[in-house]
């Protein structure tokens, strides 16, 4: 009896291609989707994780400077302008800028480097700017407010230099970009405020 062989394959027909292909879309669109809100959420972390580094740096390196304001060599009294104002003056109650002058070398004067440090806010570019004596140079970046309060030994506002016992420093830093997971909310901000209170200053 003769072999008889019957072919039972069968191909794709169109409209099984055409479904096969709308999954596959469908699965493609989905997996691109999460693809792109996970790299928009790891860029807005990215983000608020190098703002909150620059604002504690900042504020730890101010607020560093700040404990050391007032000192000097007590067998070498500061004056601080003439000897009419014999008492020295380790921060001056000054509402544009933070200033800050220390004896570190012990000789009597603030004209050496790192002795006399002045902060100020530039409200333009988005920064604090530091000057030691060679300009206003940048400090920190992306900073949306920097603001500081002088209190006295009570813990009222100071009405003198010589009664600031303690400064308030207030730092709002900012993101870079708006966060693209909320259209319309801006940038993300954190405000990180500390007391000081230079140690120097109570021997006024």
């Amino acid at each position: 009896m003769p072999n008889i062989s019957v072919n039972t394959s069968h191909g794709l027909t169109l409209i099984e291609l055409m479904i096969a292909l709308s999954i596959g879309m469908i699965i493609l669109g989905a997996l691109t989707s999460t693809f792109i809100l996970q790299r928009k959420a790891y860029n807005t972390q990215e983000q608020v994780i190098e703002m909150t580094q620059i604002a504690r740096a900042a504020m730890d390196i101010i607020g560093r400077e700040v404990r050391m304001a007032g000192y000097f060599n007590l067998s070498n009294p500061m004056q601080r302008d003439s000897a009419a104002k014999p008492h020295f003056v380790g921060i001056p109650n000054t509402i544009a800028r933070l200033e800050i002058l220390a004896d570190l070398t012990g000789d009597g004067d603030t004209d050496d480097e790192n002795e006399q440090i002045i902060y100020t806010f530039d409200s333009v570019n988005k920064m604090i700017r530091r000057n030691t004596g060679g300009g206003a140079q940048p400090f920190a970046e992306n900073i949306q407010a920097f603001s500081f309060l002088y209190f006295d030994a009570d813990g009222n506002p100071a009405t003198s230099d010589a009664a600031i016992r303690k400064i308030r420093i207030t730092i709002t830093a900012r993101t870079v970009k708006s966060d693209p997971l909320n259209p319309g909310s801006g940038a993300s901000t954190l405000t990180l405020i500390e007391e000081v209170s230079p140690r120097n200053l109570r021997f006024r």
